[in-house]
């Protein structure tokens, strides 16, 4: 990873940490656990990439940082929706998250679900509210949102991994399930990096954007894969071996994880092609890079 691109993500994580603190500030002496709940799951953890993405992008289009925050804002509450739901006993039934007990270990299931049904809304608010955007791109960007988290998206990808549980799954199936429950929102927040710098979706760059997208998110899903399998725990923040454990079919079912590793490297160089020729891409590029190499 290059310093580069280190000091970027060190910026623009706690620029969004700040945005999202001031959205996310409020004590009601009557609900106020709610909020706590919130700011527990979204504050102080994370490599905030969908964040990342949305700053970058709006970035390379010729956008402004003040355009994309609430974007930016607007995808990460999005994505800890679904991380405090799936974290659920009644979904993957797991206790730690980043390192630290999930929320509904701390907050218990009822409060949990309704901490993330809460944060599905304010994300689709925070878009709304976009004062740096013109109305029409605040409204696109809503709709972006909504259809990459909804029954096409992040929570019809969900209903997939379930039914994998239980049923034997193909390669075709899985790849459908990883581009939508995670590859949507990882998309979105490129296309929401775009149109906050009033570029819209029909556009070429848009395209490049997309493509690049789905390629990273495809690789971070078998990346993650392997990790799980081969991973280090405390490096991890959460037990590895889960996925086995819950009968979950990955993409280590189909393939070594030298096999892995070549497609995720393959993916990942189909990614940096795709907006290679754009001045200013580097940071990206760079990105893709970082993602195949994690360690966590």
């Amino acid at each position: 990873m290059t310093e580069q691109l280190i000091k970027a993500l060190r910026q623009n994580s706690a620029a969004v940490e700040t945005h999202l603190a001031a959205l996310l500030s409020g004590n009601d002496p009557d609900y106020g656990r709610i909020q706590e709940a919130e700011r527990y799951s979204v504050l102080g953890g994370g490599k905030r990439i969908r964040p990342f993405l949305v700053v970058e992008f709006c970035r390379l289009f010729g956008g402004t940082a003040e355009a994309a925050l609430p974007f930016a804002a607007a995808i990460e509450m999005m994505h800890c929706f679904s991380l405090i739901h799936d974290d659920l006993p009644c979904m993957d039934d797991d206790n730690l998250r980043r390192g630290k007990p999930t929320n509904h270990v701390v907050y218990g299931e009822a409060l949990a679900l309704l901490a993330g049904d809460s944060l599905s809304i304010r994300a689709l608010e925070t878009a709304a509210n976009n004062a740096q955007v013109d109305p029409a791109i605040a409204l696109a960007a809503v709709k972006l949102l909504a259809r990459s988290a909804g029954t096409d998206g992040m929570i019809g990808g969900q209903v997939i991994d379930m039914w994998g549980e239980e049923h034997p799954m193909t390669m075709e199936q899985l790849r459908k399930l990883q581009a939508c429950k995670t590859g949507a929102l990882i998309r979105a927040a490129a296309l929401l990096g775009c149109l906050a710098a009033g570029v819209p979706e029909e556009d070429d760059r848009a395209a490049a954007a997309s493509a690049y997208a789905e390629n990273i998110g495809l690789a971070f899903q078998i990346v993650d894969d392997i990790l799980d399998c081969i991973g280090n725990e405390a490096l991890l923040g959460k037990p590895i071996g889960s996925d086995a454990e819950q009968g979950k079919t990955t993409f280590m079912h189909f393939m070594s994880v030298a096999e892995a590793q070549a497609y995720a490297a393959e993916l990942t160089a189909k990614a940096k092609a795709a907006i290679a020729a754009y001045s200013g891409s580097e940071i990206l590029l760079d990105l893709a890079d970082y993602l195949l190499e994690r360690q966590s």
